[in-house]
C-alpha cells in the first residue's frame, strides 16, 4: 500500500533552496554611508544599504536572508571597501573578506512553534506603542542594555511556577461546556481531514471500537505526509485508495515508516499519551514539552480496568497560561522584556554561532518547499517575508487541511502553488470556527515576558512573530513552547 521510498517525518533530505535566513550584519565603526555586499546578492557590485541604529549613529545595520551554504561579504564605507577585523576573514578574490557559514542540516532548526499572504491590517495585529531601542557601544561593539535578571530572581520565580502547577490538576481547566471531537479509526482518511477542516480544530483523538478505548491521535501533520505521498511520484498510494483508506491503515503504515514494529515484524503504532483529571498540572505541561505535541487528551475511567473511558478535554499549554497567568504576573522574571531572557527563537547576529536560525520563505516560495520545511525541520509554522524581511502572513500546519475542501488536493501540483495561493484557498475557505484576525499576531522585543503570556493565552494564538517596530521585519518567533520550556528550566 505505501512506497518503501515514502519521505517520514523522520527522513530529512537537503533543504529546499527557498530557505531563507535572516541574519543581522553589523558595521559598528562609524561613517557617513555603508553599504553591504556579498556573495548572496546577485552579483558583489550590488550595494545593500545600511542604517544607524536609533540612538547611536556610528552603528549600522542590514538584516538580510541567505540561504543555508558558505558565503563572504564585505563593506563599502564612504567610498572605501571594508572587513570587519573583528569577524572571520579570508583572502580572496575580493580580497580581505569576511565569511560565514550557514548549515544546510534541517536539525539545527528551531523545533519551535510545540501545533496566513494576505497583508492587510484585518489580519494582522501589532502593538503600536513607542517602541523603546535600547543600544549602546561598548568596546566597539554593539551590546544591548537590557535589565539584568538575577539568578536568585529566575530560579525563585520558577520555583513559585512549579509549586503553583504541581498544587493544581487538569480537572480545573475543564470547562463549564463545550465539546471535543473523536473520529473512529475505520473512518477513511478523505473523510477525517474534512472534518478537521469543517470543525477548525488542528486534531482529534481516535477511538478504537472493538478494543473500546482510545488509541491515538491525527492531525494536520498526517495530511502533510499524505499529501507528499500522493506527490511522490514513486509511491503505491493514489488518489483513488485514498477515498476508502482508513485511519487506522494509514497509521499502521506510518509506523512501519517509522520502523515501529515488533520482533515478529509487526507494526506497533505510538502508544497514545494522555493525562487524567486528577494529574497535577506539571506533569501534563512535561507530557506535552517532551513528546512534542499541541495537546493532551483528558481521559477518564471509573473502572480499574480503564474500560469504558470518557473524553473529558483536550489540554494545551494555552489552556495552562490561561490558568495561572494572573497569579504569578507579580514575579519578577515576568516583568522582564523577551529580549533579555533565552526565549523564543531570534534572528542570529553574524557571529553568534549559539543560535539556530530562523527560517522564513517568500510567498513566490512551492507549497512543496513549506511542507517539505514544516516536516523537516519539525516545526508548526513559517514567517512568509516580504524582500525587506517584513511579516506579510504565516504558514500553518493547519492551514493545509483547507486542500481537503471540495478534493482540492487532487487538482493541484505541490511544486507548480505558491505559498501566497495556497493561502488565498484557505482564506476563501477558512472556518469560522478560526478567528481570523488571531493567526498572524506580532510583538515587539520590549513586550515583558507577561504581556507576550497575555497575548498567547488568547484562544487560537500559538505564537507570536517578534517584529520591528514599523518596518515589521521580522526579528523572531515565540511559542507556547518556547515559554513554558523557559519557566520550567
Amino acid at each position: 500500500m505505501f512506497a518503501t521510498n515514502m519521505d517520514s517525518a523522520r527522513d530529512i533530505g537537503g533543504a529546499p533552496s527557498t530557505v531563507l535566513i535572516p541574519m543581522r550584519f553589523v558595521w559598528p565603526y562609524g561613517g557617513r554611508s555603508v553599504f553591504l555586499s556579498g556573495s548572496f546578492a546577485r552579483r558583489w557590485s550590488e550595494l545593500i544599504p545600511m542604517t544607524p541604529v536609533e540612538g547611536c549613529p556610528t552603528v549600522f545595520q542590514a538584516i538580510y536572508s541567505v540561504t543555508p551554504g558558505y558565503h563572504q561579504y564585505k563593506f563599502f564605507v564612504d567610498g572605501e571597501w571594508r572587513h570587519d577585523e573583528h569577524q572571520p576573514f579570508v583572502s580572496g578574490e575580493y580580497g580581505l573578506v569576511n565569511t560565514i557559514l550557514l548549515a544546510t542540516d534541517p536539525n539545527l532548526f528551531h523545533p519551535n512553534v510545540t501545533p496566513e499572504i494576505t497583508s492587510g491590517p484585518n489580519y494582522m495585529e501589532e502593538d503600536n506603542e513607542a517602541f523603546r531601542r535600547l543600544v549602546r557601544i561598548t568596546d566597539g561593539s554593539l551590546t544591548d542594555v537590557l535589565p539584568r535578571i538575577s539568578e536568585v530572581d529566575l530560579q525563585s520565580s520558577r520555583h513559585r511556577i512549579s509549586v503553583f502547577l504541581s498544587t493544581h490538576t487538569t480537572y480545573e481547566l475543564l470547562p463549564e461546556s463545550g465539546k471535543v471531537v473523536a473520529l473512529d479509526v475505520d473512518l477513511p482518511v478523505k473523510k477525517a481531514f474534512h472534518i478537521l477542516h469543517e470543525q477548525g480544530i488542528p486534531l482529534a483523538p481516535l477511538w478504537d471500537f472493538s478494543n473500546g478505548r482510545f488509541v491515538g491521535v491525527i492531525s494536520a501533520l498526517d495530511f502533510i505526509l499524505i499529501l507528499r505521498e500522493l506527490g511522490n511520484h514513486g509511491s503505491n498510494l493514489t488518489e483513488e485508495e485514498l477515498e476508502t483508506h482508513t485511519i487506522a491503515a494509514w497509521k499502521e503504515g506510518k509506523a512501519y515508516l517509522n520502523g515501529q514494529v515488533n520482533g515478529h515484524g509487526r507494526a506497533v503504532p505510538r502508544q497514545l499519551v494522555h493525562a487524567g483529571p486528577y494529574d497535577n498540572m506539571k506533569d501534563v505541561v512535561l507530557k506535552i514539552l517532551q513528546n512534542g505535541f499541541a495537546t493532551v487528551p483528558i481521559i477518564h475511567s471509573s473502572s480499574e480496568d480503564g474500560s469504558f473511558p470518557q473524553l473529558l478535554h483536550l489540554a494545551s499549554l494555552s489552556g495552562v497560561c490561561r490558568y495561572f497567568r494572573h497569579s504569578s504576573s507579580s514575579l519578577p522574571i515576568l516583568q522582564a522584556p523577551i529580549c533579555a531572557l533565552n526565549v523564543g527563537t531570534w534572528v542570529p547576529e553574524i557571529g553568534e554561532s549559539n543560535r539556530r536560525p530562523l527560517a522564513m520563505l517568500r510567498p513566490s516560495a512551492s507549497l512543496s518547499a513549506a511542507l517539505n520545511l514544516l516536516v523537516q525541520a519539525q516545526v508548526s509554522s513559517i514567517p512568509i517575508v516580504d524582500d525587506t524581511n517584513s511579516l506579510l502572513d504565516i504558514y500553518c500546519r493547519s492551514d493545509i487541511t483547507a486542500l481537503a475542501k471540495d478534493r482540492a488536493y487532487a487538482h493541484i501540483n505541490l511544486n507548480e502553488m505558491s505559498i501566497q495561493r495556497a493561502l488565498q484557498l484557505g482564506q476563501d475557505s477558512f472556518s469560522p470556527y478560526e478567528p481570523r484576525g488571531q493567526r498572524c499576531q506580532m510583538c515587539l522585543r520590549s513586550d515583558s515576558l507577561h504581556k507576550v503570556m497575555e497575548r498567547l493565552a488568547n484562544p487560537g494564538v500559538r505564537r507570536l512573530v517578534i517584529v520591528e517596530a514599523g518596518s515589521k521585519r521580522v526579528e523572531g518567533i515565540v511559542s507556547l513552547s518556547d515559554v513554558f520550556k523557559f519557566l520550567l528550566g
